[in-house]
């Protein structure tokens, strides 16, 4: 375990906010967390528990306690013919999972591919992307309860899952720290290539449909689509793409009806908030530092220097934007801190 005093968080925000924390605590065990949350100088005050800091934007220095997990390791916990389970650290960086999993030939994380930040916060933010979330992975979340320093394990039907959404950012926020996570994976050739075109990219280079040819796609579209954050600093997606009811997408697509959908069936249907963003006139201008990605209109980005103030400032404009024009509300995906 350790703790640093006045401890830099710029390599801790992917947003590039150089700010800092009144005091950074690293533990490596589930015995080591137990130790900090008896200790309750480090709770008098405000604290956060913080993952790659992929999910987050500081508006300035943090007084309090920055929390980070650095428990790490995979464990191979069940396994047959058709599938394996792999419980995994909440400290390990969540693409050197899904690399890991892609090379040891398991499939289903694949195209989960290249999402920043570790894998604690994957079972708390469900993250995903091109049709798949890590709902659809995980069996069970490991945690310790902030409180009384319980060990207490959710299987996944009581994390109560939805779009990225978990009882961890709802009821129980704050209360329980994601200590493992245990994923389910198949070892049968079970591909997602309809969501966003990774058959017709597969197609487009003449690639056999592989566990490392999919994997590698996702990267490379990912890569033009978003920006490396060690180069221009942000979050990667900055808003949530919007559920609508039924009614209210065909009055949309009444008047615009090249209007991109996804029909989650029932009464819901997902419009996707970049394409809504880019039609406003968002795609790549530019306000005082802070900007909208010339090449993906959800991804805001700090243009150099930028305040987590002027970032927020911006989101509002959009936001304002999207809501004169479509009736639509975005929501941010990044928390504010």
């Amino acid at each position: 375990m350790k703790e640093i005093k006045n401890y830099p968080l710029l390599p801790h925000n992917t947003f590039g906010m150089d700010v800092k924390a009144s005091v950074f605590v690293e533990y490596t065990s589930v015995a080591e967390l137990k130790t900090v949350l008896s200790n309750k100088d480090y709770f008098r005050g405000s604290w956060l528990h913080i993952g790659g800091g992929s999910n987050l934007l500081f508006t300035g220095d943090y007084d309090g306690v920055i929390f980070h997990s650095a428990i790490r390791g995979y464990e191979v916990v069940r396994e047959n013919d058709e599938e394996v389970e792999v419980r995994v650290g909440a400290g390990e960086v969540w693409d050197d999972f899904v690399a890991y999993s892609v090379k040891s030939g398991w499939y289903g994380a694949e195209n989960l591919s290249l999402i920043p930040g570790e894998v604690g916060a994957s079972a708390v933010q469900n993250i995903g992307a091109y049709g798949a979330e890590a709902k659809d992975l995980i069996v069970t979340v490991e945690t310790v309860e902030m409180a009384t320093g319980k060990e207490r394990v959710f299987a996944n039907a009581e994390c109560r899952y939805a779009y990225r959404e978990s009882i961890f950012k709802q009821e129980l926020k704050g209360k329980y720290i994601v200590t493992y996570v245990t994923y389910r994976l198949s070892k049968l050739p079970v591909f997602n290539l309809e969501y966003g075109n990774v058959r017709g990219e597969l197609e487009k280079k003449g690639c056999e449909v592989t566990l490392d040819n999919v994997r590698n796609t996702i990267i490379a579209v990912r890569e033009i689509k978003l920006p490396d954050p060690k180069l221009q600093g942000n979050a990667g997606s900055f808003f949530m793409n919007p559920i609508v009811p039924r009614a209210q997408f065909e009055a949309l697509q009444a008047t615009y009806p090249d209007i991109p959908h996804y029909d989650l069936g029932g009464d819901r249907v997902k419009i996707p908030a970049a394409w809504m963003i880019d039609r406003c006139g968002w795609k790549g201008k530019q306000v005082g530092r802070a900007g909208v990605h010339n090449k993906q209109a959800l991804v805001l980005v700090n243009c150099g220097g930028a305040t987590g103030d002027e970032v927020i400032a911006l989101s509002k404009q959009i936001q304002e934007s999207v809501y004169r024009t479509f009736g639509v509300n975005i929501s941010p995906e990044v928390n504010f801190i």
